[in-house]
């Protein structure tokens, strides 16, 4: 298969997609929602009664107190781990409600 100059893989033209139509920064906080319960285990997950991200602030509302002082306590952690996740700085803090 011969590739030409202007040919571009799939991937390549989705992410000139989202840069386009500036909906990366929208895509990859969707991503880091869908991610919440692989990143942070079922246990946590099933007791997220809501989770949002609204200027870079990732607020996470937990039923269970004990869990809720745990991620308290784990707040860097977490950041780092689902900065991770998206390759760059998408949240740069976490408030848990």
């Amino acid at each position: 298969m011969i590739k030409r100059n202007n040919d571009k893989t799939l991937k390549e033209a989705i992410e000139q997609m989202l840069d386009v139509y500036r909906l990366r920064k929208k895509f990859d906080e969707t991503a880091l929602i869908a991610a919440w319960p692989e990143l942070m285990g079922n246990a946590i997950a099933s007791r997220t009664t809501q989770i949002y991200i609204a200027d870079k602030k990732l607020f996470i509302r937990i039923e269970s107190s004990v869990i809720k002082n745990e991620l308290m306590m784990m707040k860097s952690q977490i950041l780092e781990k689902l900065n991770d996740r998206a390759g760059k700085e998408v949240i740069t803090s976490i408030v848990i409600l």
